[in-house]
């Protein structure tokens, strides 16, 4: 979704939950997460069946909202190793410090561009190209394999 400062407001009420402002964070409430992404650009994930879109859709003000459930696909990475996994093939500092949980971040994962939002201290998501998925998936379960010996 993109929309301006002045939209931020009706948008966060329509969708339930307060869009986030500042870089590498995220909001949660009610099974819906919002991710910045960028100073006009949010990711919307709704994990409760809802339609964010139809929400969007309810609001006058300025803004854009595009479906991409059918091009996304989403990996949950969870354990202690979760960190060591994720930056076998991530450059970020993925460390509590750097990247504390709620933190959300537009990076690369080996070859593919993803959404990575760390879920709990030992937990993350990762969001990539339904096309990509596999090679997505193959490179984080080789690397939990590696982190696990």
């Amino acid at each position: 979704m993109r929309a301006p400062q002045a939209s931020l407001a009706a948008l966060s009420k329509a969708l339930g939950v307060t869009l986030p402002a500042k870089p590498k964070t995220s909001a949660t409430k009610d099974g819906r997460t919002a991710l910045w992404l960028g100073p006009d650009e949010w990711l919307i994930i709704d994990e409760a069946g809802n339609d964010p879109l139809a929400d969007c859709a309810k609001v006058t003000a300025l803004h854009s909202a595009v479906g991409i459930s059918h091009r996304n696909a989403g990996i949950s990475v969870a354990g202690p190793a979760a960190a060591v996994t994720v930056n076998s093939g991530c450059p970020q500092d993925l460390s509590l410090e750097a990247f504390p949980v709620g933190a959300a971040s537009r990076t690369i994962l080996g070859k593919s561009e993803i959404v990575l939002l760390r879920t709990a201290a030992d937990a993350f998501r990762v969001e990539c190209w339904r096309s990509f998925s596999d090679y997505v998936f193959t490179l984080l379960s080789e690397a939990a394999g590696d982190a696990a010996n």
